[in-house]
């Protein structure tokens, strides 16, 4: 056993079907008398029912949320903040929702209660992101941790099965760069590859069965629990990647990190042979659980399909490429709107600025991984080169 640091940094969370209905107990239980509610769009439905629960304790609302969280729209909800004097922030929705939130809590060191309706998983992290112009500027602080996050899989049985692989698959891409992250503890690693192991057995599930709340509340845990590795390790080459892309043309959150998870995992494939192994066993583990009885994954198992049953089988990268494809989630770069024409200009963009990664991150290497992406093919050993 190698020396370590454990240190875990979480918020409070409730978990459970019907959690919706326990927000206002958490609000009172932070002895808050001002709250700032965010959420629109397809969360509405849901933020209008918490107002409702919250009387007079709600100050006012933000219904309006984009992704990637411009500088200019976090200025306007900051200034709003201020204005209503806001002792709470309250958000509902995906990461955009919360991602704005922690925009408003980092200017001005308001508590964040966290109501996620998707797979993100950021609302269990210390991970601010801010984008302004064709840059997005992203760092840690502990003032953005929501202190409550309330996860009621209810709230998710709605999700289109096409948001629900693609923020699926974002919340996979946490749990894998954790895997190989050189700061994670081996607690903090357990965690990651139980999150794995949740994600795929009920991935397939929440696609091909929406309704079904087993399968919901296996996925929205394995995405809490990725969250949980996300806030507590350090992200590699991959983010990196996906930060530079959503960043600079604003392509899809989600669609990205599941068009480029595949071949990121594939770069460093050789140099972090114990990470993959774990990745491999737990998407293999995670496919044979009761969640997917009687459905046709057409995923397979054994050697060279990428989830095989046993700890040693399969190839993690082409397991995450199997299991994206199997969901419908997107496993090119094109297909989310990319032009390739652009490689060399991402490349040296993620170059300039490396992430601590367990391979060298390379001008070469990363064109390499870009083209590899763009294509959308099993990813291939030689890539890797």
């Amino acid at each position: 056993m190698t020396s370590f640091v454990h240190e875990v940094a979480t918020g409070r969370v409730v978990f459970g079907a019907g959690a919706l209905t326990r927000v206002v107990d958490e609000v009172r239980r932070l002895h808050a008398r001002r709250v700032l509610l965010i959420g629109g769009g397809h969360e509405k439905v849901y933020a209008d029912l918490i107002a409702d629960d919250l009387g007079e304790l709600l100050a006012g609302r933000i219904d309006e949320v984009v992704q990637h969280v411009p500088v200019a729209v976090a200025d306007q909800a900051t200034r709003t903040a201020t204005e209503l004097a806001a002792d709470l922030l309250l958000c509902v929705g995906g990461g955009s929702a919360t991602g704005l939130a922690k925009a408003v809590a980092l200017r001005r060191g308001i508590p964040i209660l966290a109501v996620p309706t998707t797979y993100a998983g950021s609302e269990m992290s210390d991970i601010w992101g801010l984008t302004d112009g064709d840059r997005k500027t992203t760092g840690r602080d502990q003032r953005v941790l929501p202190r409550v996050v309330v996860y009621d899989p209810e709230l998710t049985l709605s999700i289109p099965a096409e948001l629900t692989a693609t923020s699926g698959m974002n919340s996979l891409a946490h749990a894998v760069e954790a895997l190989y992250a050189p700061d994670a503890s081996p607690i903090v690693a357990l965690i990651a590859e139980e999150s794995v192991r949740a994600l795929a057995g009920a991935l397939p599930v929440c696609v091909r069965r929406p309704e079904d709340l087993d399968g919901r509340s296996g996925a929205l845990y394995g995405a809490f629990l990725a969250g949980v590795a996300l806030g507590n390790a350090t992200m590699g080459v991959h983010h990196k990647v996906c930060h530079v892309l959503g960043g600079a043309y604003n392509l899809p959150h989600g669609g990205i990190h599941s068009a480029v998870l595949p071949y990121a995992t594939a770069y460093n494939r050789d140099h972090a042979p114990e990470a993959m192994r774990r990745i491999a066993a737990a998407l293999g583990s995670g496919l044979g659980t009761g969640l997917d009885t009687g459905l046709d994954t057409g995923l397979g198992t054994g050697p060279g399909t990428g989830l095989g049953a046993g700890p040693d089988t399969g190839d993690a990268a082409l397991g995450v490429w199997r299991l994206a494809d199997r969901i419908g989630a997107p496993t090119d770069l094109v297909s989310v709107g990319f032009d390739p024409a652009a490689i060399d200009e991402v490349a040296a963009a993620v170059a300039a600025a490396p992430p601590t990664n367990p391979r060298p991150v390379t001008e070469q290497g990363i064109r390499r991984l870009l083209a590899a992406a763009c294509r959308g093919e099993p990813p291939a050993r030689e890539e890797t080169s």
